[in-house]
Formats: structure tokens, sequence, C-alpha cells
């Protein structure tokens, strides 16, 4: 294996090891905590402790720092061997390759400081910011997108998956407030959307790794 094949490998890699677990915890504290609720709701003694909906609310954090962060991985392999260093952006066009640097930064930075937010305006602001970091990183050259295939593409599964993610961050608070309900059916439905993205993203990874030339065949 070449080093540029390794390469290749430290996206899905983190993923494996990383998200998908998350994935996994996260899906049974959401359910237990419905279960919790539901049992609640009917006046019976649940026996899931009340513990259950903190560790959900814990993990799913947890897992959409992750997704943010091999996201960002993702584009940023890409970019740097294909465009920055095949390119020498640094003597070819030195305000892209410092516009380059400042959007990563940029994208990290508001991510942190939508963790930090309290205030329902500010978090609205700092995930717009770092979702159009996502999106701008997204669009630069290099990435291989499948844009002739949208509806079946790993890049645009995992654009929205990670918008998903951000977005889940910013309305923590608006779920536990909001006594209509509405906040949390929005969570439920965006996150069930985000699941099938997931399952998508298993499948896509590895057909596009085929395709961009990882694996070669032994000689016969």
């Amino acid at each position: 294996m070449t080093a540029e094949q390794f390469t290749l490998l430290i996206h899905p890699t983190l993923v494996v090891i990383s998200v998908f677990p998350l994935i996994g915890i996260v899906c049974y504290f959401a359910w237990e905590t419905r279960q919790r609720r539901l049992q609640i709701k009917a006046g019976e003694k649940s026996k899931i402790p009340p513990l259950v909906g903190k560790n959900h609310v814990e993990i799913g954090k947890w897992l959409s720092t992750a997704v943010v962060t091999v996201s960002l991985i993702g584009l940023a392999r890409p970019i740097i061997a294909k465009n920055i260093v095949k390119n020498t952006l640094w003597a070819t066009n030195t305000f892209q390759f410092i516009f380059l640097i400042l959007i990563f930064l940029f994208t990290i930075i508001t991510f942190i400081l939508l963790f930090r937010a309290r205030n329902k305006l500010w978090r609205g602001i700092f995930a717009t910011l770092s979702g159009m970091g996502v999106v701008i990183l997204g669009c630069q050259d290099g990435i291989f997108r499948r844009t002739n295939e949208w509806y079946w593409s790993h890049y645009y599964y995992g654009v929205i998956v990670t918008l998903l993610m951000i977005f889940s961050v910013a309305i923590i608070d608006d779920i536990y407030r909001d006594k209509s309900l509405k906040w949390r059916n929005i969570h439920i439905i965006l996150n069930c959307l985000a699941l099938l993205l997931f399952i998508g993203q298993g499948y896509t990874g590895a057909r596009d790794l085929f395709e961009i030339g990882l694996w070669s065949p032994p000689p016969s």
C-alpha cells in the first residue's frame, strides 16, 4: 500500500472506530428515553433510570462532534492532495491557499462556539456559519462529488448528515424548553433521516474507495 492509499483510509477508519459505535449508543439511549417518557405518560412506574435522557444528550453531542470532525478530515485530504499540493497553491495562488486555511479554522471555531452559546440567536448564527464552512470546503477543487448521481453520492450524503448534526446541536435547548413538543418532533424526524443517510454512507463510502482506485486486483 502506498502512502497516498494509506491517507485515503484515514477518514473511513475514523468513521468506523468513532462515528458508527456512537450512532448505536445514541439510538439505544434515544429509544430508552422515549420508552421511559411513554411509560410515565401512561401512569406507569418506569424501571428505566432518569439518567438515560441526559446520557442521550451527552452522547449525541459526542456524535455530532465526531461527524463534523471526520467530515472535515474527509474534505481536507483531497483538498490538500489534489489541490494545494498538486497545484503548489502556496506559490501559484497564495490568496486561495490562505483562504482555505482560514475556512478550515473558521469552521472549527464556529462549531466550538456553537457548543458554548446559550442565547438562541447566537446558536443560530454559529450553526449557520459552521454549516457554511462545511459547504464552502465541499465546493473546492479535488473533492470527489459524483454530482451526476447526487442522489447516490457519498459526498452529498455526508454534507447533509453533517449539517443535520450541526442543527441538532443548535436546537438542544429548544427541545427541552418547548412545551408544544414541536422541536422534539423535528429532532426525531431529522435524526431518523440522518440514520438512513448514515446507512447509505457505509455503502457509498466503500463503493467510492474502489472507484477512486484504492484497490487494484492482484496479477493473475
